[in-house]
């Protein structure tokens, strides 16, 4: 089916680009990228075979060819060779960088002797870029210092205006060969977005989404916003359209911020499933997700022994930071028995078959795409009352909401939020 022939979507090149995708890491920002771009996909976009999926982490070649096996072999992907890494390329199969990057490079500019650089090499060895180290800032993004590009010989042929002149030089580069149609830009990072909110290509229409929350603790509409937010938010009406993933988020954005830029809303997009109810099993109440210290799974530990409900047992899915911790305190509470860190799933589905009920006791969420996940395997949800999403997700039923800054009881699944 034709792009034109979806109500709403223009027939256009799309582009989106995402810092980086790779299996396990990111969490619900994988998921929900990816499956926006099956959902563009299925509308019809490159016949079918979807927008091209633009990143810009410098991983090894090899790196990224195993990371689009994994998509693919999940079915993430439609076609995985609309994924493309910047890195990827900017090597010349015969030394040095891509004939793009170089014709992009300033040989006036000269790096600082004073910064350090990560020097980028192909499979052979070959030096194709070096890029500013920056350490320990998280504006390494926006820095002035070049980029420096290599020939073939190994010499510094010249240098780029920091990563907004890398990226853009190879934004222009992809697009060059889209001649005059229609670009629709769909901005997954934040990042990302600050370096190409000034693109004044007139073909390109910019779309930024928003994955994640933009306050600090405790979390409320009037909290102190997070310093990288406070820049972001400056640059936001220059985006053809900001896309928040819930009305909630929306609408403390517009009443705090005023409604200068174009806000809208839609949801992450989750693919249907087919549910197996004879996987369920009694007493099994589950936590799947990062084990991060914003998802505060301890809260849910202890509430789970505390409430000591007979026949009930606690498997917890995941990886992350608080492993160790969690663990520990597991073994305090003398739990072992009755509560099992479960480790990394590639089979999320098949654990929400599997469960009775899924707990969720994080402090705050963007897209709250575990529940809708449960929500869609029939798996009732109990969950904190915070923001984004939960309430949105929530509010016609299949689970039950607890005050955020409430002690957990236990609390029977059954009853609507």
């Amino acid at each position: 089916m034709p792009p034109d022939a979806v109500p709403g979507l223009p027939d256009a090149e799309y582009l989106v680009l995402s810092s980086r995708l790779i299996p396990g890491m990111d969490g619900g920002y994988t998921i929900a990228t990816l499956a926006r771009a099956r959902q563009l996909a299925g509308a019809g976009v490159a016949d079918g075979a979807g927008p091209q999926l633009l990143t810009f982490d410098p991983g090894s070649v090899a790196d990224h060819a195993a990371h689009r096996r994994t998509f693919a072999e999940q079915g993430a992907l439609v076609d995985p060779s609309r994924m493309r890494n910047l890195f990827d390329e900017a090597v010349d199969p015969h030394g040095g960088a891509a004939r793009w990057l170089l014709d992009a490079s300033d040989s006036a500019v000269a790096a600082d002797p004073d910064v350090e650089y990560r020097v980028l090499t192909d499979a052979e060895g070959r030096a194709f870029a070096a890029l500013p180290v920056i350490p320990g800032n998280p504006d390494w993004h926006l820095t002035e210092e070049p980029v420096l590009v290599y020939d073939a010989a190994g010499a510094v042929a010249g240098a780029l205006h920091g990563f907004r002149g890398l990226y853009r030089a190879w934004l222009e580069h992809v697009t060059a060969a889209v001649g005059d149609r229609l670009i629709v830009v769909i901005c997954e990072s934040r990042q990302i977005g600050e370096l190409v909110a000034d693109w004044s290509d007139p073909r390109v229409r910019i779309l930024h989404t928003i994955h994640t929350m933009h306050v600090e603790a405790p979390y409320t509409p009037d909290s102190t916003m997070n310093t990288l937010w406070t820049r972001w938010f400056r640059l936001a009406d220059r985006f053809d359209a900001v896309i928040w993933p819930t009305a909630t988020q929306r609408d403390d954005v517009v009443a705090r911020f005023g409604p200068s830029a174009n806000h809208v809303v839609v949801p992450n997009p989750i693919a249907p499933v087919a549910t197996r109810h004879d996987l369920r099993e009694d007493g099994l109440v589950i936590v799947l997700g990062r084990l991060a210290p914003g998802k505060r799974v301890d809260h849910a530990i202890r509430a789970f022994v505390a409430a000591d409900v007979p026949g009930t047992r606690l498997e917890i899915w995941g990886g992350g930071p608080e492993q160790e911790r969690l663990q520990t305190l597991i073994d305090e509470l003398g739990a072992g028995d009755r509560v099992v860190l479960a480790g990394y799933t590639d089979s999320p589905g098949t654990v929400l078959d599997r469960a009775s009920l899924l707990v969720t006791s994080t402090a705050f969420e963007g897209q709250p795409l575990g529940v809708v996940e449960s929500l869609l395997h029939g798996t009732p949800v109990i969950s904190y009352d915070v923001r984004y999403g939960i309430r949105d997700v929530l509010q016609q039923g299949g689970g039950v909401l607890v005050p955020g800054e409430t002690s957990w009881r236990w609390v029977r699944p059954s009853v609507p939020c």
